[in-house]
């Protein structure tokens, strides 16, 4: 995603922008379910800006190990939820549980992006650091927008749609982490860029809406 190699700087820096992010989306699933009513998470230690509380030791090795290869694919623990606490019901709770996550990346996107697009910023260094955590951040947003399973953006999807098609669609809840790895890495073998054309459109549009111009094409 961010080239096609990495040196031991951008390693470090990288994982740590990662894992910084990866924390607040998933506590922020966490936050949204106790204000909706369900504690779980919070019971089970997840409502916490500590980024060891939602590390999931496979996704933090995988995070690791496509890093090296300039990508930095991987995930954080599953935020657990009861949904029949949720006040506002299963389906449109887990919905506003979901949501909240893609959009806590892009509130902190455009928090950041505000020196940098006001000039408030003269270090070099650190600029870059600010620029890494804004495109990471709407990155992950895209990402977790898209609606398949297991993203949160199919958990919207399904709070929206009306009962009876929410309910034929959970089904592919049960294949959904094949489906994922199936078109993250299906693109070389067919030709496409099935992510990248997924991912495209929208993390330009919100980068555009964030920093004022266009991204940089990391597809």
């Amino acid at each position: 995603m961010f080239g096609s190699g990495i040196d031991l700087y951008s390693l470090v820096l990288g994982f740590v922008v990662i894992m910084l992010s990866i924390t607040v989306h998933e506590a922020s699933h966490a936050l949204m379910a106790y204000r909706l009513g369900d504690s779980t998470a919070k019971y089970l230690g997840r409502l916490t800006l500590n980024p060891i509380a939602h590390m999931d030791p496979l996704g933090t090795i995988m995070i690791l190990m496509t890093m090296l290869g300039g990508f930095g694919i991987g995930w954080g623990k599953p935020v657990p939820v009861n949904p029949h606490n949720l006040r506002n019901g299963p389906k449109t709770g887990m919905a506003l549980v979901s949501a909240v996550g893609p959009i806590s990346n892009l509130a902190l996107a455009a928090a950041l992006a505000i020196p940098l697009r006001f000039n408030g910023v003269t270090n070099p260094m650190v600029a870059d650091i600010l620029f890494f955590f804004v495109t990471l951040n709407v990155a992950l947003a895209a990402f977790n927008i898209i609606p398949l399973p297991p993203l949160d953006g199919f958990k919207v999807l399904l709070g929206i749609l009306p009962y009876r098609q929410a309910y034929s669609l959970s089904r592919l809840e049960n294949y959904g982490p094949a489906i994922l790895l199936l078109v993250i890495f299906a693109g070389p073998f067919v030709g496409i860029n099935i992510l990248g054309m997924l991912m495209r459109p929208l993390m330009n549009a919100l980068y555009w809406l964030i920093m004022g111009f266009p991204g940089f094409g990391f597809f």
